[in-house]
């Protein structure tokens, strides 16, 4: 009875892809970028390739004009669903973004249109045709070129070469770990929404810091009931926080799609622009960010997490409230004192009130 009902849901997750492939061919009639081009919003003159890392499944760049990095999703012909190959890779970028102490905000978007019918999306999440029975698969060939993505190594393999912690049979859901890079990330992480947000992809925009969506082109649509998923966490009552209760059921419950105009409406987009406009007003989002202190806004971004992140939001908070106690000449007295072995003196130090 279990094999037929998610028979059925994958049966209705395939219609509801149709129709996401029908509407965007019909809504997008621009020619699609050509053969190496990144995407037809990318601007290749404001953006440097970082080029240490092997992505097959998304775009890594640097930008030339601020202290930011574009994480694109590079499936356009899937919708930009991942599969655990993509969770890799963005894994991998994210932390490497975090590391750069001159980079002040992300922003994690889609590459488009689709050569296929033109359509545009941020990320239709999980690639369903890769899910097996209890997640998402690695495919049976990884370093396939036309199948496989991230380094020159399978993510599986151990140093030896044999792949014993992560057979091909174990299904993933490693992108609950990537939700939670982002929400850890020191720094603003900015979903830039060019097209459909979908399943697990509307859940990636949920959790990021803020939400900019093209005026045209972006659509949201949670589908997750429809192929027997849930995300029960962040995608769901982070999103309540963000537009109420009622609404964030009606969200799971009815699967509605939602234009641009409607998901700010609701609160859960920050701001709508001119799909031509939408990398350059992300990249003046990001420029705006970097001129802040940066102290201050790593502490605002853990501060705004804390009520909901329950004890783990208050060890990152109160983490980065020791990093800044440590600079401090009260603490430098305090090590001084034990490294050299007499007892410290505070006696200088106010009890501030």
């Amino acid at each position: 009875m279990w094999r037929a009902s998610l028979v059925g849901s994958r049966a209705r997750h395939q219609r509801v892809c149709s129709a996401v492939g029908t509407r965007t061919r019909n809504l997008f009639a621009k020619a699609v970028p050509s053969h190496g081009m990144v995407s037809e919003l990318f601007d290749p003159e404001r953006w440097t390739a970082i080029d240490r890392f092997d992505f097959a499944d998304i775009t890594y760049h640097r930008s030339t004009d601020t202290g930011a990095v574009r994480i694109a999703f590079d499936r356009p012909e899937k919708r930009n669903a991942f599969r655990p190959e993509t969770v890799d890779e963005l894994a991998t970028a994210l932390d490497h973004a975090k590391r750069q102490t001159d980079v002040g905000c992300v922003l994690l978007t889609g590459n488009g249109p689709s050569e296929k019918d033109g359509g545009w999306a941020f990320c239709a999440g999980g690639d369903q045709s890769i899910r097996g029975e209890s997640g998402y698969e690695y495919s049976e060939s990884p370093r396939d070129s036309d199948t496989a993505s991230g380094e020159q190594s399978d993510p599986r393999e151990t140093s030896d070469g044999v792949e014993d912690d992560a057979p091909e049979n174990v299904g993933r859901l490693h992108i609950l770990e990537v939700q939670r890079q982002i929400r850890h990330i020191p720094k603003p992480v900015v979903a830039v929404v060019p097209g459909w947000a979908v399943g697990g992809g509307h859940s990636l925009h949920v959790v990021c810091d803020l939400t900019l969506a093209s005026e045209e082109h972006a659509k949201f649509l949670q589908t997750d009931p429809d192929v027997g998923s849930f995300d029960g966490g962040f995608g769901s009552a982070y999103l309540a926080r963000q537009v109420g209760q009622k609404k964030a059921r009606e969200v799971f419950f009815l699967g509605k799609t939602y234009d641009a105009a409607e998901a700010a409406d609701m609160g859960m987009v920050n701001d709508v622009v001119p799909h031509e406009d939408l990398e350059d007003t992300a990249i003046e989002w990001a420029e705006r960010m970097n001129e802040k202190s940066p102290t201050a806004m790593r502490m605002l971004k853990y501060a705004f997490n804390l009520d909901s992140d329950g004890m783990v939001g208050q060890q990152v908070f109160a983490g980065e409230a020791t990093r800044l106690a440590y600079m401090t000449d009260e603490a430098q007295e305090g090590r001084d004192a034990f490294n050299e072995g007499r007892d410290p003196d505070f006696d200088d130090v106010p009890w501030h009130y």
